[in-house]
């Protein structure tokens, strides 16, 4: 006999640009919004009765009407806006999931309302409430990071497989992927995510790297000194190798100045960081 499981549908992917203009100086707003709702879902699997199903239309609408009627601020405060929207307007909705993606423009020269997509990364966040409490992790990902030196890999075992020599010196680059869950909501979104973002390039630049596992404990632990709200990070950290060239063919000398950049296979590693007293997560990684 088969019984029906967890279960969650939604909008995935809404493309929404918000635009507010103050006389000549124009701000943008550029996200992605995906929305998934779970709850009494289970005639509408059984027997097809839609009766208790929002359309995932209709969220798609709610977010483009929000967008004008709320304006948008922090990704977290609009995220936050719209998962207990839909959990308090429908009591067929118990849980409510917003993932927002925001992709960040700059100011064309002197311009107001002239912008470039911007380099950064991409600031993402997950919100969730069930009608009683909210949760959310904050983020980002494609956060491009590099060293060309103070980074070490050697003493690691070694088998009949084994190629890769032992260096005391080496370039060490990685796409950081990271996620920090809160413990109490900060009073500015913006600004913590700024101190997230700040500790994690400094731990990077200083830490004396001795493995890619080392530097990311040094980030997730810099983050959680940095940011008294944080009581977890969680980080991916793919590397991004840099093998030096041989030049010796071509009768030339390479001190670590030539390098290939590979873009795969690469090593991946991932870890979590946490407060010893760091509360139960509930959904807020799901």
């Amino acid at each position: 006999m088969a019984v029906l499981g967890p279960n969650r549908y939604g909008k995935a992917e809404t493309r929404v640009v918000r635009v507010t203009r103050h006389g000549d100086a124009h701000r943008i707003k550029d996200l992605t919004v995906s929305t998934a709702l779970s709850g009494d879902m289970t005639e509408v699997h059984l027997s097809g009765d839609n009766s208790a199903v929002l359309p995932t239309d209709t969220q798609k609408n709610t977010v483009f009407a929000f967008a004008k009627k709320h304006g948008v601020g922090a990704i977290e405060d609009f995220a936050l806006l719209l998962a207990r929207h839909f959990t308090d307007a429908r009591p067929a909705i118990h849980h409510a999931r917003v993932a927002i993606e925001e992709h960040a423009w700059e100011r064309n020269g002197a311009f107001g309302h002239s912008f470039v997509r911007s380099g950064r990364e991409v600031r993402t966040c997950v919100a969730h409430h069930d009608g009683t409490r909210s949760w959310v992790v904050s983020g980002l990902r494609d956060l491009v990071v590099l060293n060309t030196t103070n980074s070490e890999f050697w003493g690691f075992a070694k088998d009949e497989y084994t190629t890769l020599p032992e260096t005391r010196d080496r370039v060490l680059a990685t796409a950081v992927e990271a996620a920090w869950r809160h413990d109490e909501p900060p009073q500015d979104w913006d600004k913590s995510y700024e101190n997230a973002r700040g500790a994690l390039l400094a731990a990077f630049a200083d830490t004396y790297s001795l493995s890619l596992q080392q530097t990311l404990y040094a980030m997730g632990t810099r983050v959680l000194a940095e940011c008294p709200e944080v009581c977890e990070v969680r980080l991916s950290l793919p590397n991004k190798h840099h093998f030096p060239v041989d030049l010796a063919p071509f009768g030339l000398d390479n001190d670590g100045e030539v390098f290939f950049a590979a873009d795969r296979p690469y090593g991946l590693i991932e870890g979590t960081v946490l407060r010893e007293d760091a509360p139960e997560p509930g959904p807020a990684w799901e």
